[in-house]
C-alpha cells in the first residue's frame, strides 16, 4: 500500500473512533438525564471497625432532613458537592466522597475523625485528633484514649469543632497532642490511665498499676521525663515496694524527687 493511502486510512480510523466516542458520550449524557435516582443509599464507612461514630442511618437522616428530596431526580440533577459538604459538616466526619452509580444508587464513602486524646472540663467533654482538631464527644461510640481533666488552660464552647484560635491555649493543646503521640506505641500507652492538670498547670500522671502521683510538670521534655519514670520502676520501686511513695516528681533534670 502506498504511503498516501496508508495515511488516509489512518486518518479515517481516527475520525471513526472520535465519532463513536462522541456518539456514545452523548448517549451516556442522555441516559443520565432520563435515568433517575433510586431509593436507598450505599454507605461505606472506611474505618467503622475502629470507630462507630457514624452509621448509614445517620447519613440517611441527615440527607432526609437537610437535603430533602433526591430520590426520583435525574442522575445529573443530584448535587453531589452539596451532599459532600452536608456530610462533612458533621463533627465526626473527616472526609466524604459521593457519586452516582449507573444503577441509580447514591454512594457515599466517609472517613471518621480519629481522636488521640479526650478532655473533660466542667461537664463539657471533647476530643482532639493528631492535628489538634477539636470535636465534641459523640452520642454513639467511644474510643479508648488518654483522658485529661482538671484545670485546663483552654476553654472550648460546648459543640465546638475546629482548631482553637492562636494563643497560649492552642499551643498547650498541640503540646498535649504531642505528648500522647509520644506515648502512643510505647510501654506507657497501656500504663498511664489519666492525666490531671493541677491549679499550677502541672500535669499529674496516674498509672494503672500503682497509686503514686507522678508530677510531670509542663508538657515538654518528654524523653528526659519518661527516662526518669522508667528509672523509678526499675530501681526505686523494687527496693521500696509498691505504695511506699505517694508522689514522684519528674520535673528536675537527672533527679527523681520521691515523697511519702
Amino acid at each position: 500500500m502506498k504511503p498516501f493511502w496508508r495515511k488516509g486510512l489512518g486518518l479515517l480510523t481516527v475520525l471513526a473512533c472520535c465519532a463513536v466516542w462522541i456518539l456514545t458520550s452523548g448517549m451516556g449524557v442522555r441516559q443520565r438525564r432520563t435515568r433517575t435516582c433510586q431509593s436507598g443509599i450505599n454507605v461505606t464507612v472506611l474505618d467503622s471497625a475502629e470507630r462507630r461514630f457514624v452509621s448509614r442511618d445517620d447519613i440517611q437522616a441527615w440527607l432526609d432532613r437537610d437535603y430533602h428530596a433526591y430520590v426520583g431526580l435525574p442522575l445529573d440533577s443530584v448535587n453531589l458537592d452539596r451532599i459532600e459538604r452536608l456530610v462533612c459538616s458533621r463533627s465526626a466526619v473527616k472526609s466524604c466522597e459521593a457519586w452516582m452509580s449507573d444503577d441509580g444508587k447514591l454512594n457515599i464513602e466517609i472517613n471518621q475523625r480519629e481522636p488521640v486524646i479526650r478532655f473533660q472540663d466542667s461537664g463539657n467533654g471533647w476530643y482532639a485528633d493528631a492535628d489538634g482538631f477539636i470535636f465534641p464527644l459523640q452520642a454513639r461510640g467511644s474510643v479508648c484514649v488518654p483522658v485529661v481533666d482538671g484545670n485546663l488552660p483552654l476553654t472550648v464552647p460546648r459543640g465546638f469543632k475546629g482548631m482553637p484560635e492562636e494563643g497560649a491555649g492552642r499551643e498547650w493543646l498541640l503540646d498535649m497532642v504531642a505528648l500522647v503521640n509520644y506515648i502512643h506505641g510505647s510501654v506507657w500507652e497501656q500504663e498511664i490511665s489519666q492525666i490531671h492538670v493541677s491549679p499550677e498547670g502541672n500535669l499529674i500522671l496516674y498509672t494503672v498499676s500503682g497509686r503514686e502521683k507522678f508530677i510531670f510538670g509542663r508538657p515538654e521534655g518528654f524523653t528526659r521525663k519518661f527516662r526518669l519514670l522508667r528509672s523509678y520502676y526499675e530501681a526505686v520501686l523494687p527496693e521500696k515496694g509498691a505504695g511506699y511513695y505517694s508522689t514522684v516528681d519528674l520535673r528536675y533534670r537527672n533527679q527523681l524527687v520521691c515523697r511519702q
